[in-house]
Formats: structure tokens, sequence, C-alpha cells
């Protein structure tokens, strides 16, 4: 008897609808990386890291945060990353999984009600999993939704806490939340707002400060942003009042029971936030946007005013075969299936980097045009 029989049976249905995944080393020209920024392999970055070395920063943290691995590196970090996002206290991890798992399933109590849009991150749906609140989900977007979904809660009964869980800016569809509004929303219904900044840190507000720039210091308010995106680095950035941050230290268990992160990275990270507050790689990137999206627009590609594009194929099977002649003309765009998206909306997922020039934009829109 094969005692893998369950798993090769679920593969063999993964590869018959064409939803089959596997690891590809990088190649061709870059227009599927989170790396917004071109900040992964700046010379800086290394620099600061070299020093740190000569420092005699160590590679490893040793141990979790509560024993010996809680190095002075981390420590300066979430006081550098505090002040910069205009936030009380910050609180420094591994990734940004590890975060948004580690906050929802931690933070809101049993009685509490985790209310989140439908198209939140997977990382978001971990950690309402693992909660001990009731989640319910809303429209995505739509805030007349997300109150009626409250007011639902509250006549049936409900007498807790509200979380509203969002991203700032949504990473298969590149477009923004009304976080004015929902922020309006959460000071209705004494709810407390968390805004996933995980694709909008770096690239949008003075400073890359994030979509939720302006909300910044609210007492209601937590904000994520992810360190492996246009920061260039490893490792999520949780940021709210200190008690947030307290709890979560004493609480938390992804965060008590996780190797601490390397205090290297939290001295890279500490410079990617140095440099993401100038504006040039920001204005440049926001340029090649706005050319991007001339040039794409004829091929059917989405216009959002992000630096996510996507192009709506629909067919699994049809989608797949497109990245994959993409790929072999050299252009690294990849395929996005259910359940990452909503059935019948699989796409190419088009990611602008500071890592490809206006004539590669127009090489790519040359391509697509060449399949369709």
């Amino acid at each position: 008897m094969d005692p893998f029989e369950a798993q090769r049976r679920d593969l063999a249905e993964l590869a018959e609808r064409s939803r089959s995944r596997r690891l590809a080393e990088r190649a061709g020209l870059d227009f599927s990386s989170n790396d917004y920024l071109g900040l992964a392999g700046d010379p800086a970055l290394a620099a600061a890291v070299r020093d740190a070395i000569d420092a005699g920063v160590p590679i490893g943290s040793g141990g979790s945060r509560l024993l010996r691995g809680n190095h002075g590196e981390h420590e300066r970090l979430e006081a550098t990353a505090a002040r910069f996002f205009g936030s009380e206290s910050a609180l420094y991890f591994s990734t940004g999984y590890a975060a948004n798992a580690a906050l929802l399933s931690t933070l809101p109590q049993r009685g509490d009600l985790i209310l989140h849009d439908a198209l939140v991150h997977a990382s978001a749906h971990e950690g309402m999993r693992l909660s001990r609140a009731e989640a319910r989900s809303a429209a995505h977007n739509d805030v007349g939704d997300f109150e009626d979904a409250i007011l639902d809660w509250r006549h049936e009964g409900g007498t807790g806490r509200v979380w509203i869980t969002v991203e700032s800016l949504y990473s298969m569809d590149g477009d923004q939340a009304p976080l004015a509004d929902l922020a309006a929303l959460a000071d209705r219904h004494d709810a407390i707002l968390i805004v996933d900044e995980a694709h909008a840190t770096g690239v949008f507000r003075p400073d890359g400060r994030g979509l939720a720039a302006e909300l910044a210091g609210r007492e209601n308010l937590i904000t994520l942003h992810t360190c492996g995106k246009a920061l260039g680095c490893e490792g999520a950035l949780l940021c709210g009042p200190r008690v947030v941050r307290d709890f979560l230290v004493n609480r938390g268990r992804a965060f008590i029971f996780s190797t601490a992160p390397s205090p290297l990275m939290a001295v890279a990270v500490e410079a990617a936030l140095g440099l993401i507050a100038d504006p040039a790689r920001r204005e440049r990137l926001h340029g090649l946007i706005a050319r991007a999206e001339a040039l794409l627009a004829p091929v059917g590609v989405q216009a959002t005013g992000s630096q996510i594009l996507p192009l709506v194929i629909g067919e699994d099977a049809r989608t797949m075969a497109m990245a994959a002649e993409l790929q072999r003309l050299g252009f690294d765009v990849r395929g996005i299936r259910p359940p990452t998206v909503p059935t019948g909306t699989s796409r190419l997922r088009i990611s602008l980097t500071l890592n490809v020039t206006d004539a590669d934009v127009a090489a790519l829109a040359e391509a697509i045009g060449g399949l369709a």
C-alpha cells in the first residue's frame, strides 16, 4: 500500500486541472518579483551588512527573542520603524506571513469578530483559522457591506470587539482599499483597523510610508509593513500601539516560539528605510507605471495606478500556456490561478520594478500582442 496515495492523487488532480505548481529558477526580464524599487541587490544594503559583520554583528540570532536571540539591531530597527511609520511601537517578524498569522491568532479574543475583505491574503486566513474569534468576510472594497456585516453581527448578539482586516494595495488586482472610509467605519463602531501595507510600503506616500500614512498614530490602527518587497530585504514590521507589541511578546506563540530573525537582516532593513525616504526611486517607478499602462492597455492589461498590472485570461490552462511562452521569449511573467485568485479569473500578473526599462515594457507589450 502506498503511504502517500492521497497526496499523489491530489497532485495528479492538480495537474489535470492545470493547477500544479513547481519551483523554477529566475530567468529573463523581471516582470514577476516584488522588488519594486530594485533594492534587493543594492550596493548600499550590501555595504551596511558588510559593516555590521566587521563590527561583530552575528549572522544568526541563536535563539528566540525572549531567550538570547534578542539583539540590539532588532531593537534599533524597531525604534527606527516606529518613528518612520508614525506608530507608538513596532515589532519585527521573520516574514509577513508569520506577522499576519501571529497578529490575527493572538490579538482578537473569544467573542470578538474579525471582519475581513474577501480578497485578503492567505496569511490572514491562517491567523483567523487559529483565532478564538469568529471570522466573517465582506465584499471586496465595499465599505457598505463591511458596515452591514457589523450591524448584522451586533443584531445577532455579538458584543465583543470588531477587527477590520484589509490590504491597502491588493497583490493580484493592484487596486487600493478605501482606507479613509474604513477608518471612519472603525471609529463609528469602536473597531480596530488592521491594514496590511505589504505592496504599498516604499511605493506610495511621502518617504514611502504606505497608503495608510495619513492615518498614522491612531489608537485603533495596526499596520503591517513587509520588508521583502519594496524594501528588498526580509521580514515584516507590525506597527501600532505599544500594547499590541507587549501582548504579542507575551501571548503570540508564533513570535515566542520562533528563532529570531538574523540581526544582519535587521541592519539591512533599517538601511532600506533610509533609502526609501529618498523620493528618486519612487518617482522613477511611478513614471514607469504610467508609461507601462499606456503601452500595455492595447493588449488588454488593466490600468490600476499601481505597479501591479493584471491581464485576466480566465482559463487556467490558457493562462499557463501564455506564461510559458512569454518565459520562453525572455519575459519572466507568471500565471496566477485559483485558489490564489477566484475561479474563472486566472491571469498573468505583471509586476513593474526598477529592474526593467521602458524598452523592456514595450517589448513585453509586443510579445503579449503576438499571443492574442
